[in-house]
């Protein structure tokens, strides 16, 4: 129980690292390294940060089934990220850590769900199933 405890831990550190600088690297890279030549940088940054930012509640609560659907979500920052790493010289090295750290935060994230259900389950079996004194 204790070695399942550490796994989901270690994972939901992982997972808010990789999440706080996900948002920090779309920050960057939309609003200070390659803004918009014309137009307004803030509205494409927040069509970015804001579907993130929907599960900044989740990821404070910890809740393993919202880390799921973050996952789902993920996989839309995924394609983007390989597009930016294989379409444009200029944005290919951006694409490239765009595309780890979502890989990075998807697998965290997966992972802490699955653990962190099996240590609710786990440890909501072990308290019925001592007597009381």
């Amino acid at each position: 129980m204790q070695a399942l405890a550490r796994k989901t831990h270690l994972s939901r550190l992982i997972t808010v690292g990789s999440y706080i600088a996900l948002l920090a690297l779309l920050t960057l890279w939309y609003l200070v390294v390659h803004p918009l030549e014309k137009g307004n940088s803030w509205i494409i940054w927040l069509l970015h940060v804001l579907p993130l930012a929907a599960f900044i509640p989740t990821v404070r609560s910890g809740n393993p089934r919202g880390h799921a659907w973050l996952c789902f979500l993920l996989l839309l920052y995924f394609n983007e990220a390989v597009l930016a790493a294989t379409t444009h010289t200029e944005t290919r090295i951006m694409g490239v850590i765009y595309g780890l750290l979502v890989a990075v935060l998807f697998t965290s994230a997966m992972m802490y769900a699955r653990w962190a259900s099996q240590y609710a389950r786990l440890k909501h079996t072990t308290e019925n199933t001592e007597e009381p004194s």
